[in-house]
C-alpha cells in the first residue's frame, strides 16, 4: 500500500518521490480549490523535503514555497 495524501481538517500534506510529481499535485489542487473558489496561501504553506538532493524550487501561481527542516 502506498500513501499518496494525508488530509486534515483544513490542511493537506501532499506526498511524493521527484520534485516534478510534487509540482503537478500542488498544481492540480491549487486548480481543484480555485474552481470551488478556495485560495491555498502561499505563506503557510511549506515544503519538506526527505532524502532527496534535488533544491528546484516548488511553486504556486509563481511564487516559491518555503523549504523546512
Amino acid at each position: 500500500m502506498q500513501l499518496d495524501d494525508l488530509g486534515f481538517a483544513d490542511d493537506l500534506a501532499l506526498l511524493s518521490q521527484t520534485q516534478q510529481q510534487m509540482q503537478e499535485k500542488i498544481t492540480n489542487v491549487a486548480a481543484a480549490s480555485a474552481a470551488v473558489r478556495l485560495n491555498i496561501h502561499e505563506g503557510q504553506s511549506k515544503i519538506l523535503r526527505y532524502n532527496t538532493a534535488c533544491t528546484n524550487p516548488v511553486t504556486i501561481d509563481g511564487e516559491d514555497l518555503e523549504d523546512v527542516k
